[in-house]
């Protein structure tokens, strides 16, 4: 870490908390919090079913999330809503399938607020049962209301949709503006350098990665030859706001560093942390103490920063004697992509690692790697240790968890979400009976049939060598007898394929899952 970047961490550390916004709802009485447990929902980024070691990894060691697998219940049908970021956490913090609105597709770095302010979320709900509620790492769900002001403030954002504070990657790492948001403004931004960001025409005279490869610590392979900040060309143009970039390296370093703050400071109180880690996203460039770790590369080697990340949350909990009151959910956005756009050599040293498990596909693909990501939640002395093959989605965060603090959810509220808290706690062996997967097309699995609906897209990505799922006629899969989605049954099965497309025709159709109240 640079002396530059040593003080900027110090100046973020020492900015005083966002002010809470006003909230119309009543909150939990005082007496009331001390029964609720924390929560600390870990988020993390592309990493796969097959990619830490409590599912089966063996070329890479992740002891901190092994620990929380160990300590708590691992689910191996567990889904997030979609095979790319930006709608897996707009269903996560809405309780919606994305799919169900427009615009909520992986975003620009410029791109306007998604979740409109009011609406219930997650952590609104949270907030009404006297959380003190917290984001931070990677946001990725836009900012602002069009046209965002860098050098103002940047809002509308997280504290305008339940969040009391909130440290921000805004879109992605390989994504300008490459500058980390505190609350309403950018991090050590000087107001005679202002910030601007072009993701169509180009702006300023800066050498792009296209122009200037020699300038490049990280090559791009494909769609990462813009603006280049820190030696590694990004997507989108970017002016200004020298003194207020990222050091990629630093990244996790600055996050975690944040967390504890927010977990040492909400001690008194039941607190909701929503942590969401950029590794193992690109530009993956862990921290030179990471370096080496494994013999995958940076990518490999941002598996194990990303376990540190957790170990030190972890770590924090046990200091502050927090750990039998703290629930932990650990979690992915999407399902793993080995080369996303830079030279990181993660495919030539991929070696015998499989980050998608026994499943097919991957992130961007309708097939079960897109959205069979990991999913452990610990809470010691309430959840039993163990391995529950429940079918669950990341969609019922909003219900089931409303359920545990007991906040009643309206009509409008949380509409794909469903109570599972029994479920997620172990205290039920009986998940879903269906869910949504989305990734360009839809898919329905019921119980362990899986239906993937037609589409006229290519079948597989070139750039990132991903079987995408798509056909030009349905297919039916039986992932117990077919786990790598081999065996199209949806003509041997004539009959139960037109049920399931009748059913996911009818879910798509009714613009809710949950019954109405």
């Amino acid at each position: 870490m640079t002396l530059l970047h040593r003080a900027l961490l110090c100046c973020l550390l020492s900015i005083p908390l966002a002010a809470v916004p006003a909230r119309g709802q009543q909150e939990t009485a005082p007496s009331d919090r001390a029964a609720l447990p924390n929560i600390v929902l870990i988020y993390t980024d592309d990493v796969g079913y097959g990619d830490v070691g409590c599912y089966g990894a063996t070329a890479v060691e992740t002891p901190n999330v092994d620990r929380l697998a160990q300590e708590g219940l691992r689910f191996t049908d567990a889904h997030c809503s979609s095979a790319t970021c930006t709608p897996s956490r707009y269903s996560l913090l809405t309780g919606e399938y994305a799919f169900r609105r427009r615009g909520t597709g992986v975003l620009p770095g410029n791109a306007k607020l998604i979740i409109e302010p009011g609406r219930t979320t997650l952590p609104e709900i949270l907030h009404r049962a006297g959380y003190r509620t917290a984001v931070v790492g990677k946001w990725h769900l836009g900012l602002g209301a069009g046209d965002c002001d860098w050098n103002g403030e940047v809002k509308p954002g997280p504290l305008e949709v339940g969040f009391d504070e909130c440290l921000l990657l805004p879109a992605t790492g390989d994504r300008v503006p490459c500058v980390y948001v505190e609350g309403h403004r950018v991090v050590g931004l000087d107001p005679a350098d202002p910030i601007a960001v072009s993701y169509g025409k180009r702006i300023g005279d800066a050498p792009t990665g296209a122009e200037r490869p020699d300038l490049l610590k990280m090559r791009w392979d494909f769609g990462h030859d813009q603006t280049i900040v820190n030696g590694v060309s990004r997507i989108g143009y970017m002016t200004g706001g020298e003194a207020a970039r990222w050091v990629d390296e630093d990244m996790a370093d600055v996050f975690v560093a944040r967390a504890l703050r927010f977990i040492e400071e909400s001690r008194e109180r039941p607190f909701f942390l929503y942590f969401a880690t950029h590794d193992i996203h690109v530009p993956r460039l862990p921290h030179e103490r990471f370096v080496g770790k494994t013999d995958m590369g940076p990518r490999g080697d941002a598996i194990v920063e990303m376990d540190w990340c957790v170990g030190a949350l972890l770590e924090q909990l046990d200091r502050l004697g927090l750990t039998e009151r703290t629930l932990v959910i650990y979690s992915s956005d999407n399902g793993p992509v080995v080369n996303d756009g830079y030279r990181d050599e993660a495919v030539a040293r991929l070696g015998d690692h499989r980050p998608c498990g026994p499943w097919r596909g991957g992130k961007y693909s309708a097939f079960e790697a897109g959205t069979r990501v990991p999913f452990i939640v610990r809470w010691p002395g309430r959840v039993e240790p163990g391995v529950s093959d429940a079918l669950v989605s990341q969609v019922d965060a909003c219900a089931s968890l409303a359920a545990l603090c007991g906040q009643p959810l309206a009509d409008a509220d949380a509409p794909d979400s469903l109570d599972q808290l029994a479920t997620w706690l172990g205290e039920s062996a009986t998940g879903r009976d269906h869910v949504i997967e989305q990734a360009g097309v839809l898919s329905l699995r019921v119980g362990n049939w899986k239906l993937i609906e037609p589409s006229r897209r290519a079948r597989r990505d070139q750039a990132t060598a991903t079987e995408l799922g798509n056909a030009p006629e349905p297919q039916l899969y039986d992932l117990t007898a077919d786990p790598g989605e081999r065996d199209d049954r949806a003509a041997s099965e004539p009959e139960r394929a037109a049920a399931m497309a009748a059913r996911l025709a009818a879910l798509r159709e009714a613009g809710r899952t949950r019954p109405s109240r």
